[in-house]
């Protein structure tokens, strides 16, 4: 991993969890939230452009990734702001992820020789936040139907989410395991 993208992945997860926080501020109605939820967009929306700028190859799907970023940043922004044209942004986020999905999808966890490079702790923690995602998309759900529990469910979604990354963000490189530990081949 070069050191540019060494310096720039930690801001970028700092802003994921600040853009999080600040959907939990809201969810509890808590001051400023907003403003939190604003300043995590444009961080992110700043950030990942020059992070794309600084990668010497770039491929398609990069372009993908970046365009994906870029339109959930003015997305998050312009809702925020209460600006038309919100939903535009919502589609082209849509259409950008199933096009990264289609190109790189679950490749995405495998190294260059198609082996799996998860230990048994990090497939835990996967399924940690499988739930995480589960409980995210059926609090949203519930909530559309005034489920009691809908926002227990969606704050634990995205409690779940903030320790993952903080996790991912925060382990040593002393602590991160060796890319080829176990020796499956995914076909």
């Amino acid at each position: 991993m070069s050191k540019i993208k060494k310096i720039l992945t930690t801001p970028l997860r700092i802003a994921i969890i600040v853009i999080l926080f600040g959907v939990l501020a809201k969810m509890f109605e808590l001051s400023y939230a907003k403003e939190i939820m604003f300043y995590g967009f444009l961080t992110t929306g700043i950030l990942y452009p020059i992070r794309f700028l600084k990668k010497q190859n770039k491929h398609f799907v990069d372009c993908t990734k970046l365009a994906l970023v870029f339109f959930f940043s003015l997305y998050g922004i312009f809702t925020i702001l209460e600006f038309p044209f919100s939903m535009l942004f919502l589609t082209l986020v849509a259409i950008t992820f199933l096009m990264w999905f289609v190109m790189e999808g679950t490749a995405y966890f495998l190294d260059d020789d198609l082996r799996v490079k998860n230990t048994t702790s990090q497939i835990l923690w996967n399924c940690v936040l499988v739930i995480g995602t589960l409980s995210v998309i059926f609090g949203c759900l519930l909530q559309l139907l005034n489920w009691d529990y809908a926002i227990h469910l969606l704050t634990l979604g995205i409690v779940i989410f903030l320790a993952f990354i903080l996790k991912d963000t925060f382990m040593t490189e002393s602590q991160k395991p060796d890319k080829h530990n176990n020796g499956e081949l995914q076909l």
